[in-house]
């Protein structure tokens, strides 16, 4: 488990070791072996668990629209991508996902840390919480959430088909249920 330090000195956020790595399993198990992703406290042992993979091609991005450009390459040299970013980043990608995925039909599967949703205990993240899903439907972006550990393999492989059988940008939520212990 890894506790990190809030911006307030607290040392109330723990991420979940096992759940990130049922969440990593699940990527490997749909067949995936290129990640794209920008670090995020929720994220970071599934960053640490494909940097340390030898199967796994992890690029890091300093923005999450540079993620989108990396992976259309990624789907173009037939390499299925999966992109790890925080809802904060989703929100700003979307020049990226409307100019770039959806206009050319480009199956994206993105796994966002759902932050700022009910139980949210830090007041910079309510604001892009509460517009999160409200955005993912004005763009036609389908999306699930995951909640459930031993569900959310099914749900990566079920987000990665739907993405690549309607050539676009699907979402799936990574909420706080599964991400924190």
């Amino acid at each position: 488990m890894v506790c990190v330090l809030n911006a307030l000195g607290n040392n109330s956020v723990t991420v979940s070791l096992n759940n990130s790595k049922m969440v990593y399993q699940g990527i490997k198990d749909a067949g995936v072996d290129f990640v794209t992703a920008l670090a995020e406290t929720w994220l970071v042992y599934l960053l640490q668990m494909a940097d340390d993979d030898p199967n796994m091609t992890l690029i890091e991005v300093a923005k999450e629209e540079e993620a989108i450009g990396i992976a259309s390459g990624a789907h173009f040299a037939g390499r299925p991508n999966i992109l790890l970013m925080q809802n904060h980043g989703f929100m700003g990608s979307i020049n990226g996902i409307v100019s770039l995925a959806k206009l050319y039909n480009i199956p994206l599967c993105m796994l966002i840390a759902y932050r700022g949703h009910m139980g949210e205990p830090y007041f910079w993240h309510t604001q892009g919480g509460m517009v999160t899903e409200p955005l993912l439907q004005a763009l036609s972006i389908p999306y699930d959430i995951a909640t459930d550990p031993n569900k959310v393999g099914k749900q990566i492989k079920q987000a990665l088909t739907y993405s690549q059988s309607l050539l676009g940008p699907v979402a799936l939520l990574l909420s706080r249920d599964l991400m924190e212990d």
